[in-house]
Order: structure tokens, then C-alpha cells, then sequence
């Protein structure tokens, strides 16, 4: 389960900016693409803020769409799943997003 090492980053890095003041919120934006459960980040979030200025606090999780954008047929579409083609049948797409996995805001007591 790697998203408890993603949560283990997300919660250090939000510490570090925290400079030893509470933490009541953090929001971040997990692409469809990163293979990251949300569920599973949110169980996870419990358990590494356990001792730290984010204890309590909650997270709130976006969910980023993945866009790709089609060479051939010069169409840009919401990718359902990790295969890249786009519905024209051509496989010569570039991702646009969904493999962000980013801190948006953080909210100190």
C-alpha cells in the first residue's frame, strides 16, 4: 500500500510548513492516474498524524480527472481508465492531466 508513504510525505511536509503550530486542514489534489485510493489515503491520514501538530485535523481529498489530447483527430476527452486511446481509436495521445499529486491549502489552528 504506497499511499501510506504518499501520506507519510504529504503529512511531513505539511509539519514542516506548520512550524509547530496546529493543523486543522489540509487539501490536495490526487489524480485519477496517480493509482492512489482515496480511502486508503484517508485511513492512513489517522494513523501518521498520530503525535503531530496535524493530529485531528482533516483531509480533503479533490479528485482530479485525467485529459488527454488526441493527435490525430485534434479532440480533447476525460480518459475513463489508464489506457491511452482516444475514441477516434488513436493511440497518439498526450496526457494533459490526472498525474498531479500536489498540497493545494493548509489551515492552521
Amino acid at each position: 500500500m504506497h499511499e501510506l508513504a504518499i501520506t507519510q510525505c504529504i503529512v511531513d511536509a505539511a509539519c514542516e510548513r506548520a512550524d509547530g503550530r496546529p493543523v486543522s486542514r489540509v487539501r490536495v489534489r490526487v489524480g485519477r492516474l496517480c493509482a492512489v485510493v482515496p480511502d486508503s489515503m484517508l485511513f492512513c491520514f489517522e494513523l501518521v498524524t498520530e503525535g503531530t501538530v496535524m493530529e485531528g485535523a482533516l483531509l480533503e481529498i479533490d479528485e482530479e480527472d485525467a485529459r488527454a489530447h488526441c493527435n490525430s483527430c485534434d479532440r480533447e476527452f476525460v480518459m475513463p481508465d489508464a489506457i491511452l486511446l482516444c475514441p477516434c481509436g488513436s493511440a497518439d495521445v498526450e496526457v494533459l492531466t490526472g498525474r498531479d499529486l500536489r498540497i493545494l491549502s493548509m489551515e492552521t489552528r
